[in-house]
């Protein structure tokens, strides 16, 4: 689970993306981006835990690797290392960042589909990789507590119709009253130190079994 505060030392892994065919003055070129984000990671005070390619082992290799935040290192192929970045943290989400050259409108949408939570274009220099992670953190951070609303929303909605649908069961089975039905669906859940919700499920469960 990432760290809450920003300050404190992450464990990182950075996917590197980009052509191992390419000429010397690309590969210099991704030499000194690998070098000023290293010295950028240092200079913050986090834990550069591996340089991973974006293969079919992504996904395993983050699982044993459990990092805090993904940093995506790619010239001219982040579509590419997207997908398959998308695929290794399907299961668990994570903040991630992603530097690269790549300016076209399609792959920043595909970015932000994906889940990325900071993309920054022709910006990887070492002074500023602290505070692009920074505010990466807290927007992932401030997007975990939006979904984590909805959610609970979401299940509030369903708990509530679940307990709506016993009421009914209920009032239809002994003749009660709305107010009744709803006492009994309480007294039922403080009895047995069981929340309403749950208590409304079971009886859904019986009425389904006695058809």
């Amino acid at each position: 689970m990432t760290r809450a505060d920003p300050s404190s030392s992450l464990r990182i892994v950075v996917v590197t993306g980009g052509d191992k065919r390419a000429g010397d003055a690309a590969l210099a070129a991704r030499a000194c981006r690998s070098a000023a984000l290293r010295a950028g990671l240092l200079e913050s005070g986090h834990e550069l835990v591996a340089s991973l390619p974006p293969d079919i082992f992504l996904a395993e290799r983050i699982a044993q690797f459990q990092p805090d935040l993904i940093i995506i290192d790619s010239e001219s192929d982040a579509r590419d290392v997207l997908e398959h970045i998308v695929s290794a943290t399907r299961g668990t989400r994570r903040p991630i960042v992603l530097f690269t050259e790549d300016d076209s409108a399609a792959t920043m949408e595909a970015a932000v589909a994906a889940g990325v939570s900071a993309y920054v274009v022709a910006g990887l220099r070492a002074e500023r990789v602290r505070p692009v992670l920074d505010v990466a953190l807290a927007r992932f951070k401030h997007e975990q507590k939006l979904l984590g609303e909805l959610a609970d929303t979401r299940r509030m909605l369903a708990e509530r119709k679940v307990i709506e649908r016993a009421k009914g069961v209920l009032m239809k089975r002994h003749g009660l009253l709305e107010e009744e039905a709803y006492g009994r669906l309480r007294s039922l859940a403080m009895n047995k130190n069981m929340r309403l919700a749950e208590v409304a499920q079971r009886i859904l469960d019986v009425e389904d079994l006695l058809g």
